[in-house]
C-alpha cells in the first residue's frame, strides 16, 4: 500500500475558509509539518485544493517521527 507524504510549505493565513478547512482536515497545522495519508481519491481531491501550499510525494510506507528526525539530522563528519 502506498501513501502520500504531504508537507505544508506555505502558510494558510489569508486563504479562504474552505482552504483552511482542507488544511485542518489533512492534519496540517504549522509550516513544514509532514503527514502521511493512504492513497485514495478523496485525499487526492483534497490535495488538489491546496496544491500551491504543499509538497507531495508518494512513498511506500510512512515514517515515524523518530525516523523523520534521524533523516533530517546531518552527518557528524567524524566518528569516535
Amino acid at each position: 500500500m502506498s501513501y502520500f507524504r504531504i508537507t505544508l510549505m506555505r502558510s494558510g493565513i489569508g486563504m479562504p475558509q474552505k482552504t483552511q478547512g482542507v488544511l485542518h482536515a489533512l492534519g496540517l497545522r504549522k509550516r513544514m509539518t509532514t503527514v502521511y495519508h493512504p492513497v485514495s481519491q478523496s485525499v487526492a481531491g483534497q490535495i488538489m485544493r491546496i496544491k500551491e501550499l504543499v509538497d507531495v510525494k508518494e512513498v511506500a510506507r510512512p515514517m515515524t517521527k523518530e525516523q523523520m528526525r534521524n533523516a533530517r539530522r546531518p552527518d557528524p563528519g567524524y566518528y569516535v
